[in-house]
């Protein structure tokens, strides 16, 4: 794959699913992309330098012998003529890319990882919410429950009372239409 600066600017990752920030596996394999494409392009430029010392330390040959690196098309000859000097900064310039995407993802992570744990920190806060909502609810439906409980008692107790005092009178007039009809009975076998 040619890398260019402009893949690694302009390329695009997929979002993920259930987190924020980037796929993990697609980042790291286009960082793999991108050391591999850097390693060929030191490699490329280390060939070209050492074809350039070559050209000038025969450069009292014939023209013919420079004649192949006469026909190097410009970027790359031009690339070649600075190689001496930029062969560090390209080390570095790489570096720097590795350093960067390697920072890119540390932050993706890091980001990733705060709002994971803000989304469980806030679930727990709705769990703790919603259990406390649901003991408040809970205990007053208790205390409707114990006042009803109450009400109802009273009310057994107020009836077992009247039962009471009702079983009480109907016995006494029983008794007395008992006695009466004793004494009717007792006056009516007398004549």
């Amino acid at each position: 794959m040619a890398l260019t600066p402009e893949d690694v600017v302009n390329k695009q990752f997929q979002q993920t699913k259930f987190r924020e920030g980037y796929d993990q596996d697609e980042v790291d394999d286009f960082l793999d992309e991108v050391v591999v494409e850097l390693r060929r392009l030191v490699q490329e430029n280390q060939e070209l330098t050492e074809r350039l010392k070559a050209a000038e330390a025969g450069a009292g040959a014939p023209k013919s012998a420079t004649a192949p690196i006469a026909a190097v098309p410009a970027p790359v000859s031009a690339v070649a003529a600075a190689a001496p000097a930029a062969s560090g900064d390209d080390a570095e310039s790489s570096s720097s890319l590795l350093q960067l995407a390697r920072r890119l993802h540390d932050e993706h992570v890091k980001e990733g990882t705060e709002k994971r744990d803000a989304l469980i920190a806030e679930g727990h806060a709705t769990a703790a919410r919603v259990v406390a909502e649901t003991e408040a609810k809970q205990r007053a439906q208790v205390e409707i429950l114990e006042k009803q409980k109450s009400v109802l008692e009273n009310k057994i107790d107020e009836l077992r009372v009247f039962e009471r005092d009702y079983r009480k009178q109907l016995r006494g007039y029983i008794e007395g239409q008992l006695k009466e009809l004793d004494e009717a009975s007792g006056t009516g076998s007398s004549k």
